[in-house]
């Protein structure tokens, strides 16, 4: 015993045996602890942190999609101001060009006096009477296009024999200006609303029926002999194959003849006519009453306007079989 004490005293502080060790992990206390009996046990809350880089990279914050949504919501914005920018500029530039003296503000006014004007127009119901007169005549001429050059294309187009016989009178009269025909059909027809109809349905029915053909002989061979190994006839073959392949190069004509069926009606109606927008223009013109010219011009603008978008619709109608 004496000596275990002396090797106790002897024995340096740093030099400690392992059971002189304190235990590494104490065990926990338990509610039957009774220094722990009368403590209340704390409920710490789980929480999954983000990992590094988490919140700045990965995890969206509330202005981010704030500042998402508003980008989306700006698009189309953005891409209707962009796609007008030509337009906005012509506006700007008609306006403060005049103002300025750059170009003589008796001879082309600028806008707000054109757009005061066709206000006044349109109040006085001087507007509305010969946009009216011009819409009729227009449509009338435009839908007797349609009907009459779709069918003569498709059959042209689809059939030979009867291509070989009215391909050379068609290059015949396609390449006679419509206007340079104008005194003819008013020799014929008169000066009255036949004159401009026909007037109208001669200069829509080429732009049709040129497209027509050309949008039938143009179809996929492959796509023809695949229906026709598939056992079907010639009016299947043609309803089902031809027709739908054609429809796009078709509403291309019928789009041009929708342009046309308005531009050549002013030189109609520039000719014996007490109504219309082209006699408003030129009656205009000749008492030098220019902003109510410019407002005629503008008139014809927007209905071209208004009408190709129509047109655009009516074509995406009938190609929705068509990938985008």
């Amino acid at each position: 015993m004496t000596d275990a004490r002396a090797d106790e005293r002897t024995r340096p502080e740093g030099d400690a045996h392992w059971y002189d060790l304190p235990d590494d992990d104490p065990a926990p206390a338990t509610r039957d602890d009774p220094a722990t009996r009368d403590e209340p046990t704390a409920v710490r809350p789980t929480a999954v942190r983000p990992t590094e880089g988490e919140d700045r990279k990965t995890a969206p914050t509330r202005t981010s999609r704030k500042a998402a949504t508003w980008r989306r919501a700006g698009g189309p914005a953005r891409r209707a101001v962009r796609n007008s920018a030509a337009i906005l500029l012509l506006l700007a530039a008609w306006e403060v060009l005049p103002r300025l003296g750059v170009v003589d503000p008796v001879f082309v006014p600028p806008l707000s006096e054109s757009l005061a004007a066709g206000a006044d127009l349109l109040l006085t119901g001087r507007l509305p009477e010969h946009l009216g007169a011009s819409l009729a005549r227009s449509l009338s001429g435009f839908g007797l296009a349609i009907v009459l050059a779709i069918p003569l294309g498709l059959l042209i187009g689809w059939y030979k024999p009867v291509a070989d016989f009215l391909t050379p009178l068609l290059e015949v009269f396609r390449n006679t200006s419509a206007v340079a025909l104008l005194p003819v059909f008013t020799l014929i027809l008169g000066i009255g609303e036949t004159t401009k109809v026909a007037f109208v349905l001669y200069a829509c029915s080429w732009p049709i029926l040129l497209n027509t053909v050309s949008g039938v002989k143009t179809v996929e061979p492959l796509l023809i002999k695949s229906a026709r190994s598939m056992g079907l006839g010639p009016v299947r073959l043609f309803q089902k194959v031809i027709l739908p392949a054609a429809v796009p190069t078709i509403f291309t004509g019928v789009r041009l003849a929708g342009a046309y069926s308005i531009l050549v009606l002013l030189f109609a109606e520039m000719v014996g006519a007490k109504a219309g927008l082209g006699y408003l223009i030129l009656d205009a013109q000749s008492s030098f009453r220019i902003p109510d010219m410019y407002a005629g011009i503008i008139t014809i603008s927007v209905v071209g306007l208004l009408f190709n978008l129509l047109l655009i619709g009516v074509e995406r109608r009938f190609s929705t079989w068509r990938t985008t």
